[in-house]
């Protein structure tokens, strides 16, 4: 009875108007999801032995704050209707899981779905919204996923404003990351409702590839990438365009392709979720999660997305500004062949069209740092010539 006393009070203490905490991810949320790696393949002590290397390896101390427990939690309903956790996975129950995350200085993340079974056939929340945000608040979540999978029938924004709903009315602080893979154009409409929504399906381990499984189909890296295109306009401080999560140490990817594949997720300013296997991490993998200088540009606060400023051959030019009048510049090379550059500054007229922001070269010299050398290497005052090799990126600061 307390319980169904609370779900009662809660939904009457709404006023006619809700809202999302809109002081939560005013830069793009860094995490670390179970999903890419293991699926449905985890319980509580591997969830442990992830927040143990997230804080041990320096990840946490880089910015990773959450992590994000996917598919495949979720037990059945009580007699009230509330939600339990599976009990195979989690014998110690989830406000222990939660407590030891927080223990760590990590925050917790769940995941639920809109539709009547989540995408891997578990309790989802349709029509116990208001239930789980409780559940979820109870256990100390703060960072909701919530998917769209057996959810035909809906319709998308009445079921996560319900869900956003939930959330403002459980009083607990909860970023809302809505993974709806940008069926219904959530950027035109979800400012208000989610700090993040999925603008494409899966993302998958590979370079430029779709997988087709039939009913849905899954992504690489580039592939995903191109889907970006024009959106910037609609992300920025508490409401990003979200390319999916991480494939970065995921195995298949080469060196440069990893490093790539991170520089432009920070250059659009995507959240940078990872999905590794933190155990086998290699020190490589680990310095290019880690890489504080190029997380910089993601996390910069002014927040805005980077652009295409041109495209020569298979080489891709883009630029980001930053707070303080800096720009971020990659260099990304999606041929099979080496790149040469040379790069007249003075010749070149950048603009950023959507903010009306540009870097002058032809009035304010930069400092040219290379940001995975961690190194200046000139100024712009100066012809830059350089080799980009295949599948790979330079990636610069040019500091006012």
């Amino acid at each position: 009875m307390r319980n169904l006393l609370i779900i009662f009070g809660l939904v009457f203490s709404i006023n006619n108007y809700c809202q999302k905490n809109e002081s939560l991810a005013l830069t793009p949320p860094m995490a670390w999801n179970t999903f890419n790696t293991f699926a449905g393949n985890f319980n509580e002590k591997l969830i442990r032995e992830m927040a143990d290397i997230i804080v041990s390896s320096g990840m946490k101390d880089a910015g990773y704050t959450y992590i994000i427990i996917d598919d495949n939690w979720t037990g059945n309903r009580d007699s009230l209707g509330f939600l339990t956790v599976d009990k195979s996975r989690f014998p110690s129950g989830m406000e222990a899981m939660s407590e030891y995350i927080h223990s760590k200085g990590l925050k917790l993340g769940l995941y639920s779905d809109a539709g009547y079974k989540t995408c891997g056939g578990y309790t989802s929340s349709r029509g116990h919204e208001f239930q789980d945000a409780i559940m979820f608040a109870r256990w100390g979540a703060d960072y909701l996923k919530y998917d769209w999978c057996n959810a035909d029938d809906i319709n998308a924004k009445g079921a996560y404003t319900t869900m956003r709903d939930a959330i403002y009315a459980s009083k607990r602080p909860m970023i809302f990351s809505l993974c709806e893979w940008g069926n219904n154009k959530p950027w035109e409409w979800a400012t208000t409702i989610g700090h993040l929504w999925r603008t494409t399906g899966d993302i998958c381990n590979c370079w430029s590839c779709t997988e087709d499984y039939g009913t849905y189909k899954k992504y690489g890296v580039m592939t995903i990438f191109d889907m970006q295109d024009g959106l910037r306009q609609y992300a920025g401080p508490g409401h990003w365009n979200d390319p999916d999560m991480l494939e970065v140490g995921n195995g298949k990817l080469t060196a440069g392709e990893n490093r790539a594949h991170f520089s432009m997720w920070s250059m659009i300013a995507a959240p940078l979720i990872a999905g590794n296997d933190l155990r086998k991490m290699t020190k490589e993998i680990l310095e290019i999660l880690t890489n504080r200088e190029v997380i910089a540009i993601d996390q910069d606060s002014l927040g805005i997305q980077g652009f295409k400023q041109e495209k020569i051959d298979s080489l891709e030019i883009w630029y980001k500004p930053l707070k303080g009048g800096d720009w971020a510049l990659c260099f990304l090379n999606r041929g099979f062949k080496a790149a040469a550059i040379e790069y007249d500054w003075k010749k070149q007229v950048v603009v950023d069209k959507v903010f009306k922001l540009e870097p002058r070269f032809d009035q304010i010299r930069y400092v040219i740092r290379d940001l995975w050398l961690k190194k200046n290497i000139g100024l712009t005052d100066k012809t830059f010539k350089t080799i980009i090799p295949s599948h790979d990126v330079l990636m610069l600061r040019l500091i006012k």
